[in-house]
């Protein structure tokens, strides 16, 4: 089956055209001007911009975590996914204490299959190191899981400097990458206990425990550590100025260093932790929201391309979930949605602002993680031979963000009432139309992706 898209205006990573695209299969065949084919079925996409098919690259699908289970799995968080652009998700598979990388890897395969509507992979967290998880690193590399998780936070999932060395060591040894949440655990545990012997439980304490300090001196330590193990690192969610600061400095000592932020980092601020219960509670998230400066630090990182991807920690909770902390700010499940949102919010508040270019919103979302989790140039580029993951925006279609209209399986939104600019019209994956008229046409047509080793 062949599909030809005429006079659509074409993003790339480095520059964008008025050109034709024709689809055979699950392939982009052709790019160019002025292209026909009698076999091809042809749509007119004068005036809307086609990007490649968005990547999500970190997701938190039916995850078991503060004694619950995240609200969306891989059915309703890959329909979310498809709606807003992202056609391929690479969510954490999670090694639990007692575990083997095998058994995590199996247990995550089962939550995806026959659900997933966009494609998929996985990182691996580890969260207990032994000689046999070292010997298993190999194993996940050769499964096609080529990245890696690790916490210097949350008991039960956390791992030590030592560990973080000699995981370091072993992933180089391989080809692995880390990405690595950077808080440091102690001193949030000593600000938390401050706060309860002063009588104070309420949601605002969540971000006075977790103060931009935490992130950056956990940072600060990683990189050292990745600099004496020789190994090239990822910082996920990057929230603060102070953070921000601590990834140039190992920059200038010749590090590699790949950073991530969110859509949340971007829009959204402390001052919501101001709000009265249980409309607070929405945005507890971890690392929290920072301030304003924090905010506009991170949109310069990203005009200037010192960031690499914007993925959303997509970790979705019901307000019933989220009341479980309403009297304990610690007992709030941390964490909110995104998948959805992602694409148009940074189309609306970045290049509708004139904030960053076309072709950067095309990096971030699309081209960066294709190169850096290894699927590039299969996935992460509009070009003669990749998949025909293909995102049709609408540039002039007005919305509002709503609860009423969200495919996520939650009874809130986040950006509620937020306005965009734009809409994602139609989405293909692998060659099929999925999305029409910005709603599901097909569903379940989502495949694992063995993935490759960096290559940013």
């Amino acid at each position: 089956m062949k599909t030809l898209l005429k006079n659509g205006t074409v993003v790339t990573g480095e520059d964008v055209r008025v050109l034709d695209v024709l689809i055979e299969g699950e392939k982009i065949a052709v790019i160019g001007e002025n292209l026909s084919d009698p076999d091809a079925r042809t749509e007119d996409v004068s005036g809307k911009l086609l990007l490649p098919g968005f990547i999500d690259a970190h997701t938190h699908f039916d995850l078991p975590v503060a004694g619950t289970v995240t609200a969306d799995d891989f059915e309703t968080g890959s329909r979310a996914a498809l709606l807003g652009g992202t056609t391929t998700v690479i969510d954490f598979a999670t090694q639990y204490h007692g575990e083997s990388l095998n058994k995590a890897l199996e247990n995550w395969h089962a939550k995806a299959k026959g659900k997933a509507s966009c494609d998929y992979s996985f990182h691996m967290s580890i969260s207990d190191w032994n000689d046999s998880v070292f010997e298993e690193i190999q194993d996940m590399i050769d499964l096609g899981v080529t990245s890696f998780k690790l916490y210097m936070t949350y008991d039960g999932m956390m791992v030590g400097d030592k560990e973080i060395y000699q995981i370091l060591k072993r992933l180089k040894e391989v080809g692995g990458i880390a990405g690595v949440h950077c808080e440091n655990s102690g001193v949030i545990k000593a600000l938390v206990e401050e706060q309860k012997k002063l009588g104070n439980n309420s949601t605002a304490c969540h971000s006075m425990t977790r103060p931009c300090q935490v992130e950056a001196e956990a940072m600060n330590r990683l990189l050292r550590i990745a600099e004496l193990a020789d190994s090239p690192i990822i910082i996920v969610h990057l929230t603060s100025k102070a953070g921000y600061e601590e990834a140039l400095e190992a920059r200038s000592r010749g590090q590699k260093v790949y950073l991530e932020t969110c859509p949340q980092y971007l829009l959204l601020d402390q001052s919501l932790y101001e709000l009265p219960l249980p409309e607070c509670l929405k945005y507890v998230i971890a690392p929290p929201l920072r301030k304003a400066e924090d905010r506009e630090c991170l949109w310069s990182a990203l005009a200037e391309d010192k960031i690499q991807t914007l993925s959303t920690d997509h970790c979705s909770f019901s307000m019933e979930q989220k009341l479980m902390g309403e009297k304990d700010f610690t007992k709030i499940p941390g964490g909110m949605p995104g998948v959805e949102d992602r694409g148009i919010l940074l189309y609306t508040y970045g290049v509708r602002e004139n904030r960053i270019t076309l072709s950067q919103m095309c990096r971030l979302l699309a081209e960066n993680p294709a190169k850096l989790y290894g699927i590039f140039p299969r996935k992460g580029r509009i070009a003669a031979g990749a998949d025909a993951d293909i995102v049709v925006l609408d540039p002039e279609a007005e919305g509002v963000i709503s609860a009423k209209t969200q495919a996520y399986n939650m009874d809130y939104a986040p950006y509620e009432g937020y306005k965009t600019k734009g809409q994602i019209e139609t989405v293909y994956l692998r060659g099929r139309k999925v999305v029409e008229n910005h709603r599901i046409v097909a569903a379940h047509e989502g495949i694992y992706l063995k993935r490759g080793k960096y290559s940013l």
